[in-house]
């Protein structure tokens, strides 16, 4: 009798709920706060080169402007949360030369490095812009995974990591999607909610309330699993390694990471490189 094997988030959670933050403007400081006090975790995609002063001011074609946030400044803010690549200088990178891109992520990551003390692998596109010559790029400076612009209005999971489209924006929807999100029930699939903005946004649009709710309202569910954007992208690609007998009586994990199966009704955890009987 063949046995059902479905890959599942950690603990055998089969929703997740994730954030992406862009520019590192000083506006994180209250969202950050927020995001710490209803256990949600995001990722913040900063400009290294940007961050070096805390004098710098940006324009957004006056429309708004914030000071974004210093080095040290950032270095306390973000932890536990992740710390990811927007290029050093945000240019609209379709329109510059391949090289002068491969520079600008290089060195966004050498600074972010130095602020995460952890290898910097994710990236959201400047301005939303990218082309399938920068997408082919990022593999080989160390770039596992980009969020595009967007809503993609729907929970799945990205088939491109390199094209990773959010469910919506803060100002999209937000809480009638995540009252959908809430109600899903059918333990079959997984789910992902996942949610992007500019801090500065919420202040500009004087929507911090709107937030508050939603994270109010999305906070300490047992049946989701609250991780960043690359904490998701390392768990689905090491659960895609898993190794199964051709009888389906063991599987072998060669990765680093635990990861859960559900077996028929069965939650089971397969250690990191650990092979299990089951």
């Amino acid at each position: 009798m063949l046995k059902q094997y479905l890959i599942c988030y950690p603990e055998g959670k089969f929703k997740a709920l994730t954030l992406s933050y862009d520019d590192g403007k000083i506006g994180d400081r209250r969202l950050v706060k927020l995001f710490n006090k209803y256990g949600i975790k995001a990722t913040f995609h900063l400009n290294g080169q940007l961050m070096t002063s805390t004098k710098n001011v940006f324009d957004n074609e006056n429309e708004w402007w914030q000071e974004r946030l210093s080095v040290d400044e950032a270095k306390e803010l973000y932890k536990g949360h992740e710390i990811a690549a927007h290029t050093a200088t945000h240019p609209t990178i379709a329109r510059c030369p391949i090289e002068n891109v491969t520079v600008e992520v290089l060195e966004d990551r050498k600074i972010l490095e130095k602020i995460a003390e952890y290898p910097v692998r994710g990236m959201s596109y400047p301005n939303g812009s990218y082309s399938n010559e920068i997408k082919a790029m990022l593999p080989f400076v160390g770039i596992d995974y980009s969020r595009i612009t967007g809503n993609s209005e729907n929970f799945n999971l990205p088939t491109d990591w390199y094209e990773w489209k959010a469910t919506c924006h803060h100002n999209y929807k937000l809480l009638e999607i995540a009252d959908e999100f809430l109600a899903l029930f059918k333990s079959q699939y997984l789910y992902l909610m996942y949610v992007w903005g500019h801090s500065f946004e919420l202040d500009r649009d004087d929507n911090w309330g709107h937030m508050e709710k939603f994270v109010q309202r999305m906070a300490f569910k047992d049946d989701i699993w609250y991780a960043t954007n690359y904490e998701i992208y390392n768990y689905i690609t090491a659960a895609k390694q898993l190794r199964f007998s051709a009888c389906g009586d063991f599987v072998y994990n060669p990765t680093a990471a635990d990861i859960w199966i559900k077996i028929d009704d069965k939650i089971t955890k397969i250690s990191a490189g650990v092979q299990v009987k089951i």
